[in-house]
């Protein structure tokens, strides 16, 4: 799959809408009891950037932006506004945020995860694009130094270790991070009179595993 390294602009994604969805098939048996699965491990997000349009400058620079990925050909990074980090969006990065792995004195690559918890229950996320020069990692409370002790792939969201953590020993990290997604539509459509009435362009946007 083409993707390229870039991210939607910021300031035009800012007041966007949308967030994860899930796919659950429901089969409804005879007796009115229901039997519920899921073909997804992952949710997968959606979002319309459309609404984040405030200026025909920013139109400008979406149909630039459209133009560039060639419609729904080339995913890009997305900056969701509302789960951007690796801890609560009023809080700031920290290398304990999320424990992503268990050392066992061999392995040194792991990837970055992000758990989200309600209850008893849980669901770990992979992160695959995290924001180059935000992410912290340690080992057992111990904050490392990226580029002396670990180095950070931000292409597949992977942090390697220049040693193997040992045996038991928590692997840490805090990030921000973007969402691999593309364009869902190969057409965007604007009106000058309509736009200036209000009215925004409707640009759906979708994410993509990677």
């Amino acid at each position: 799959m083409s993707f390229h390294e870039v991210r939607f602009p910021a300031n035009l994604s800012f007041g966007s809408t949308g967030g994860p969805e899930r796919r659950t098939e429901v089969v409804t048996l005879a007796n009115g009891f229901e039997e519920r699965n899921t073909p997804w491990a992952h949710s997968r997000r959606r979002y319309d950037a459309g609404v984040s349009m405030r200026s025909l400058d920013d139109v400008e620079v979406l149909i630039a932006f459209f133009e560039a990925r060639q419609g729904q050909l080339h995913g890009f990074r997305w900056k969701d506004w509302a789960d951007f980090r690796s801890c609560l969006p009023s809080a700031e990065v920290d290398f304990r945020d999320q424990v992503i792995a268990l050392g066992d004195g061999e392995t040194r690559a792991f990837p970055l995860m992000k758990v989200y918890r309600s209850g008893a229950q849980s669901y770990a996320r992979p992160i695959t694009k995290p924001v180059a020069g935000t992410v912290r990692a340690g080992v057992e409370d111990d904050e490392l130094q990226e580029g002396i002790h670990y180095e950070v792939d931000t292409t597949t969201g992977s942090v390697t270790f220049a040693e193997p953590p040992k045996l038991g020993m928590e692997v840490t990290a805090g990030f921000e991070f973007d969402v691999p997604v593309r364009f869902d539509t190969d057409r965007i459509q604007t009106s000058v009179a309509s736009f200036r009435a209000g009215d925004v362009p409707n640009v759906p946007v979708v994410e993509v595993r990677v």
